[in-house]
């Protein structure tokens, strides 16, 4: 399966490794450290604000998307038809 994390980018469920609040880049120290060591690896999907990083393992995403909402559509069954 595969989630829309935002900005018409779709990753595959089982490449996610975690999907984080932004509140954690705030809280901790740790978290923004492994970050700095992910710059050249990651991309903002957010125009306006970050809400959520989604973590795989060859990527790491700034997603305008509440993790709540991330987490919902992990869940969901999502079936992609090819025109």
């Amino acid at each position: 399966m595969y989630l829309h994390i935002g900005e018409d980018i779709l990753v595959k469920t089982d490449d996610v490794i975690a999907i984080l609040d932004k509140q954690l880049l705030q809280s901790s120290p740790i978290f923004q450290e492994f970050l700095n060591k992910k710059e050249g690896m990651t991309t903002n999907l957010a125009k306006g604000s970050v809400k959520s990083i989604v973590v795989t393992d060859k990527h790491v995403y700034y997603s305008p998307l509440a993790s709540g909402t991330l987490k919902k559509r992990s869940l969901q069954k999502t079936i992609l038809i090819d025109d």
